[in-house]
Order: C-alpha cells, then sequence, then structure tokens
C-alpha cells in the first residue's frame, strides 16, 4: 500500500546555494524594523550628547588679517640707480615662510609671554559656559560663586602675570596660583603644598621659582592655572596654529587667520606678528643700504686726508716756485687726467658693492673689472703724454691732480653717503598690513553646533544600524524553515510563538536567548483557538500519515538543547490528539529536570522512576488528567542513575504495555546534546521529532543533533519549528502567512 508522504507545514526549500549567498534586502530591512526601538534610542542618545556637546563646548574665535606683499620701487625721487642696488621683488611664498619662521615668532613669544599659562580654574563640563555667560558691566565685578564652589571661576576673574621662572625640571608642569586675602597670592605646586607666597605687584623668589603678578581680579580662595612652557614647543605650536595662505596664484595678498577659545588673545597674538613682521621687513630691506653707508662713513675720513695731503704738497709746491702756472697744454691733460681718475675710483666703489653680492667670476663682476682696465689702459696712455711736457710743469700737472682727483672722490663719497642715508630713513619695505587682525566675536568659528547635532545625530543611527546588522551577522540563530529542509530534515510544523501562554508561564514575554518557564496550565484547554494549537492540529494531520509507516504508535520528542519548547509541544499535541477522541498517554522521559506534572497540576511523585525501578507497578504510576482521554506518567523521584534505568528492560516491558494500552504514545525526553537519554528512549519509538526553537537553535547544533541520534541506530521523522515570533524580518518569508491570515483569539 502506499502511503502518502507528511503534509509538511511550509512552502518548499529554497535552493541550495553551496558558494554564492544571496542577500535578502526585505529580510535586512525587516531586522532594522525589529529592532527599530533600539535604533530609535541609540540615535537620540548621540543626538542627546551632541546637542550636549555644542552647548557646553567652548567657542573658538578666529581673528583674521591680510598682509599686501609688492613689487619694490624706488622711496625717494632721483635716486633709481642707488636704490635699485638694494633692492628685489620677494615672492609672497617666500614671505609667508618668512612671517611664520621662529624668528618672528619668538619674539612675539618674548614679547607677549606666551610662554606663561595662567588661566583660572573652571568647574567641571558646566564652568567654562558659566565663565562665559558672564558680563562683566563695571570693572572688578565678579560672579557669585555656584554650589558654594569658591575656588572656581565663575566670571570675571582675571590674571595677568609679568614675569613667572621655574627649574627646568618643572618647565611644563602645572601650578595653581592661589588668591589670598589683603593683594596676596600664592603659589602652589601639583599636591597642593605651597612653593611661595607674597603680595601681588612685587617679585616674589623662592629658590629657582620667581613671580611677578602684575594684576589679579578675583574672590578670596579662587585659584588660577600656571604653567611655564617651553620657549622652542611654544614656538613651534603657534607656528602651526598661525594659519596663512596666498589669496590667489601671484596675487600678492596674504590671508593671515589664528584661532583660540580666547577672541582678545587671538587678536593680540595676530597682530603682533604681522607687526613683527612687517617691521622685520622694512629692516631687511635698509640692511644693504646701512652697509654700504657703513662702508662709505669708513671712508670719507681717509679721503678727506689724502685730500688736505695733496692740497698742502700742492701749495707748498707754488710756493716754492713763486706760483708757477699751468700752460693751456698742461691744463688739457689735466682735465682729461682728473676725469679718467674719477671714473676710476667710481669703478673701483662699484667692483667693491659687486663683490659683496657676486663671486668674482660672475659675468657682472668680470665686467665691472673688464671697464677697470679700459680705463687703466686710458690713463697709462695720457701718462705717457704728460712725460713730455717740462719737468715743471709736469709736477705741477702730477700735485693739482692729486688735489683735483681726491676732491672729486670727497664730493662723490660724500653725496653718496647722503642718498644711502636718505634711502635708508625712507625704506618702507614691500609689505603692507591691509587689515589689521579683527574678530567676529558674535560668530565662533567652532564648534558648528548645528552640524555636530547632524552629524552625532546621524552617527548614532549608523552606529546602531551596524550593531543590528552585525549582530544579525554573528547571531546564527535559524530563523528561517528553509534552512531545516536545506539539511535534509523535513519540517513538520511551525508553531508560532503564542503571547497567551506566556500568561501561563508567569512570564511577561518569553524572548530567544531566554529559558521558557513552567507553565501552570496547558494552552490547548485554555484557549484553544489559540494560533499556536492550530499549528498543532496541523501536526497532528501529518502524523497521522507519519504513523501509517511506523513500527509501534510511540512518539518521542526530544530537541538539541533545554529551553526549545519539548514539554511544550508534548502537552498540547496530546491534548489535541486526545481532544480528536485518540486515547493519549503522555510520559515525562526526563527523570533529571522534568515538569510535565505543573502543567497538569499533578504532583511529580510515583512517576516512571519508581516503577523503573521496581517499587510501583503500572496502574499505580498512570495518572488521569483533566482532558477527557488524556493521561500521563510523570517522571517520579529523581533517581542516581536516570539513564542506566531506561536501559533496564522494565522500560522495555512499560513501552510495549502501554503500546498496547493507547491510541498514542508520547514520551518528552531531555535535550540529546546534553544527556543520551533521547537516544534510548528514541529506540523504542516508531516516530522521533526534533523540536527546534525559532532564533535560538543553530544550523551546526541541529546538524550535530541529527548525527548524534544517526550513530545510535535513530531515524529522526521530522522537525517542529517552535516560537516563531512574528517580525518584520520575517513578514514576507515562508512561514509568514500564519500571522497573515490568523484568526485572533477571544482570549487576551
Amino acid at each position: 500500500m502506499n502511503v502518502p508522504p507528511p503534509v509538511m507545514m511550509n512552502s518548499p526549500t529554497k535552493p541550495q546555494q553551496n558558494d554564492v549567498q544571496e542577500i535578502d534586502l526585505m529580510a535586512l530591512i525587516g531586522a532594522l524594523l525589529d529592532r527599530k526601538l533600539f535604533i530609535v534610542l541609540v540615535t537620540l542618545l548621540f543626538a542627546f550628547v551632541g546637542i550636549a556637546y555644542a552647548v557646553f563646548s567652548t567657542p573658538i574665535y578666529q581673528a583674521t588679517a591680510m598682509i599686501q606683499v609688492e613689487e619694490k620701487s624706488s622711496s625717494v625721487p632721483g635716486f633709481d640707480d642707488v636704490s635699485g642696488m638694494f633692492e628685489s621683488t620677494s615672492a609672497a611664498v617666500t614671505e609667508i615662510e618668512l612671517l611664520k619662521s621662529r624668528s618672528v615668532i619668538g619674539e612675539a613669544v618674548d614679547s607677549l609671554k606666551l610662554d606663561i599659562v595662567a588661566e583660572p580654574k573652571l568647574f567641571p563640563i558646566i564652568g567654562g559656559r558659566a565663565f562665559r555667560s558672564f558680563h562683566v558691566k563695571q570693572v572688578g565685578e565678579l560672579a557669585e560663586p555656584t554650589f558654594g564652589a569658591s575656588s572656581y571661576a565663575w566670571g570675571g576673574e582675571q590674571v595677568e602675570i609679568f614675569k613667572f621662572e621655574v627649574p627646568s625640571y618643572a618647565i611644563g608642569a602645572e601650578f595653581t596660583l592661589q588668591a589670598l586675602g589683603n593683594e596676596q597670592v600664592a603659589l602652589l605646586d601639583a599636591d597642593g603644598e605651597q612653593i611661595l607666597a607674597g603680595p601681588i605687584g612685587e617679585q616674589i623668589e623662592q629658590g629657582a621659582f620667581i613671580l611677578t603678578v602684575k594684576t589679579l581680579i578675583a574672590n578670596e580662595g579662587t585659584e588660577f592655572l600656571l604653567v611655564k612652557r617651553d620657549r622652542l614647543n611654544t614656538i613651534l605650536d603657534l607656528q602651526a596654529d598661525i594659519n596663512a595662505s596666498e589669496k590667489g596664484k601671484d596675487s600678492g595678498i596674504i590671508n593671515l587667520a589664528f584661532q583660540h577659545e580666547n577672541s582678545h588673545y587671538a587678536q593680540k597674538v595676530l597682530d603682533k606678528v604681522a607687526d613683527i613682521y612687517v617691521r622685520r621687513n622694512v629692516e631687511r630691506n635698509s640692511a644693504e643700504a646701512q652697509k654700504s653707508l657703513e662702508f662709505l662713513e669708513v671712508q670719507l675720513p681717509e679721503v678727506k686726508k689724502e685730500l688736505e695731503a695733496a692740497e698742502q704738497k700742492f701749495n707748498n709746491y707754488k710756493v716754492k716756485q713763486r706760483s708757477v702756472d699751468i700752460s693751456l697744454e698742461t691744463q688739457g691733460v689735466l682735465t682729461q687726467v682728473v676725469e679718467l681718475d674719477t671714473k676710476l675710483q667710481e669703478l673701483e666703489l662699484k667692483r667693491l658693492e659687486l663683490g659683496r653680492k657676486f663671486k668674482k667670476d660672475h659675468p657682472t663682476y668680470q665686467g665691472m673689472q673688464e671697464q677697470i682696465a679700459v680705463v687703466k689702459e686710458q690713463k697709462r696712455k695720457l701718462t705717457s703724454e704728460v712725460s713730455n711736457l717740462p719737468e715743471t710743469q709736469q709736477e705741477l700737472l702730477r700735485l693739482t691732480r692729486d688735489v683735483e682727483v681726491n676732491n672729486q672722490i670727497y664730493t662723490l663719497l660724500l653725496g653718496k653717503t647722503q642718498e644711502l642715508d636718505i634711502v635708508r630713513a625712507g625704506t618702507v619695505g614691500n609689505v603692507r598690513v591691509i587689515d589689521s587682525a579683527e574678530v567676529n566675536r558674535s560668530k565662533p568659528v567652532k564648534p558648528k553646533k548645528a552640524l555636530i547635532v547632524v552629524m552625532a545625530t546621524m552617527l548614532g543611527g549608523m552606529l546602531a544600524v551596524a550593531i543590528v546588522l552585525i549582530q544579525r551577522a554573528l547571531h546564527r540563530g535559524i530563523e528561517d524553515p528553509g534552512d531545516i529542509e536545506a539539511l535534509g530534515i523535513p519540517v513538520y510544523a511551525s508553531i508560532p510563538y503564542s503571547e497567551y501562554q506566556d500568561k501561563l508561564t508567569g512570564f511577561s514575554k518569553v524572548r530567544k536567548g531566554k529559558k521558557e518557564g513552567k507553565a501552570r496550565s496547558i494552552l490547548a484547554v485554555d484557549n484553544p483557538a489559540d494560533l499556536s494549537i492550530e499549528a498543532m492540529r496541523s501536526l497532528r494531520t501529518s502524523l497521522h500519515f507519519a504513523l501509517l509507516e511506523a513500527k509501534n504508535n510511540i512518539i518521542s520528542i526530544s530537541g538539541p538543547s533545554p529551553g526549545v519548547g519539548k514539554s511544550f509541544v508534548s502537552v498540547n499535541l496530546a491534548t489535541v490528539l486526545a481532544q480528536s477522541g485518540k486515547r493519549v498517554l503522555v510520559i515525562d522521559s526526563d527523570m533529571r529536570k522534568g515538569y510535565l506534572q505543573t502543567q497538569f497540576g499533578m504532583e511529580w511523585g510515583n512517576g516512571l522512576s519508581d516503577y523503573l525501578s521496581n517499587r510501583l507497578t503500572l496502574e499505580q504510576i498512570i495518572k488521569h488528567s483533566q482532558v477527557a482521554g488524556l493521561d500521563v506518567i510523570t517522571r517520579g523521584q529523581i533517581p542516581p542513575n536516570p539513564s542506566e534505568l531506561l536501559m533496564h528492560a522494565n522500560f522495555t516491558r512499560l513501552v510495549e504495555e502501554v503500546s498496547k494500552l493507547y491510541d498514542l504514545v508520547i514520551i518528552d525526553t531531555p535535550p540529546i546534546l546534553a544527556v543520551t537519554d533521547p537516544a534510548i528512549v528514541s529506540a523504542h519509538a516508531g516516530c522521533t521529532l526534533l523540536v527546534t526553537r525559532y532564533g535560538q537553535t543553530h544550523a551546526k547544533e541541529l546538524e550535530v543533533t541529527r548525527n548524534r541520534f544517526e550513530q545510535n541506530g535513530v531515524d529522526i521523522k521530522g522537525v517542529v519549528f517552535n516560537g516563531v515570533l512574528r517580525k518584520a524580518s520575517n513578514a514576507y518569508g515562508y512561514y509568514g502567512y500564519y500571522y497573515n491570515y490568523e484568526y485572533k483569539s477571544d482570549k487576551s
């Protein structure tokens, strides 16, 4: 006779894919919808943290300035040649590096004493906002301490340190400056020990510690943070904090920016750096003129001495020769000689200047040497002509020449000196401040409060979504009956999760991962229209066909691990079978922790263990339940050797006897992965069912369970997929129809 196959409660299995796993977008979206409360809470938490951070964070202000780098031009009209010798065009990029050099920044640090940090101590979290919110209406006004915390600054406190020196080992260490009464202050170390104390406005010394407090406005007991920073580190930090950039390519416009929580500090620092830079630029541009001026100032006295000596010799000769006059021929030669000597001296001066700028093999320097050589050759030829003149005229020519040449040179040097002095005094540099440092105190550049709140909210949402997806990826609990059938085990029924069962167990909600409670009643009796019971009736139909080919009418129900709902399935399946007119016996074979008696309102005594140990007969252990046609055998006393009792011939005899007395016998067994009892019991059963829990039982766990049974010669007929939750992730799955087409129970 052909026996029809058992009716499965789920749709046909999905095609098995060995290497490629499809991503079920609907399942992912459903998983997010299932955890929507968690996602919303995490998102709101991050949004709240973002708002709190935006409200209580210290605002950062930005000081900005603008500097122009322009091409150099003559400072004084008429002196193009002189000024052109000492000026050159500077690129903006070069000027930016000069502006941020340690020389410029270091001078600003020393001038403003930026290596001394003196700040009021603020109350944690809320202190900064309270301090900034206080507006001083008159000099010396202070905010009242909140919470009685008088050691903290609450608004209006100010301190200015004129001098603070510490030993080398204390550089960078934090000290506490405490305001005392009667214009007194005290310096404390990190341990609260007093280092020195004294009046405000005077220098206080104690060993290598030197402190001078210029001004202090604070209540008595208020504390300030005092740090002597390393000078080089202060310079390097300031170099990194000052942003200098050229506005447009080759525009010559440099934008400066400096950010700090103290707007006045930012403006003061940027202004000082810009002023030092402009002054240094002027000094740099006038340096060449200054060096040339110093050279000429050294040469002038020497030339003057030579001129005076030449005049004295000329006068002495005229007296000796009794006023000899120069002839017209000699006068012409004299004029040419003087011109050549004057020109030669001018070229020598230029050669000296070029020698400070260029090497001797430079083309410009070599060109000057050639000019000098040409003039010397002209002078040599002219000198040879002088030898043809009378001796008296020659001597007179020589003396007159010396006087005229020295006079011309002295006049030239004197004029050059005056010109260079004018150039040096009138040098303004090739950079100038277009916009001095200004700070928009109404709009701090940081924090961007709206952006922070939006980013924090988005981060919270993305983090919550990531957590949900990671948990889903790491969680291997089976949520799709198709995954069970992919292992080659048919699913006989999918039992929806019953909230009404929670009331019977005393829990408000039994979720996956939590141990199932002990019900005090039978769901099939209290609420027969429950959706779970409807699924039990479908399981009853499947078992009807499965038992047609079974060796007996014994049904063994087991599971991989505790808490999957074996007892729930056993009791309610037995109930629906009895309600269909069958004589049914349910046996609790879990002699360790069985609790079927609680659902029937019975005592656990006089049960299976008592029969197997030959203390009671079969008639004495069979108990009648409130359900017509349904009898129960409880676990009995807890024996020391449950497995050995089940392997005894008494258990075989029990199975044979009850199989004849009842239409169906359901044996509830312990979890197979915990003990070996289920394998012993299932060897006597005609049909063995496994109960798995939605989201709790893993595929690997189920596979190991099947192998355990097969090793003992037990063939698993099918799986009951228990506790299916109504979730958005499975609303479109293979078992979503249980909910979509359910009839609501009248009881709630």
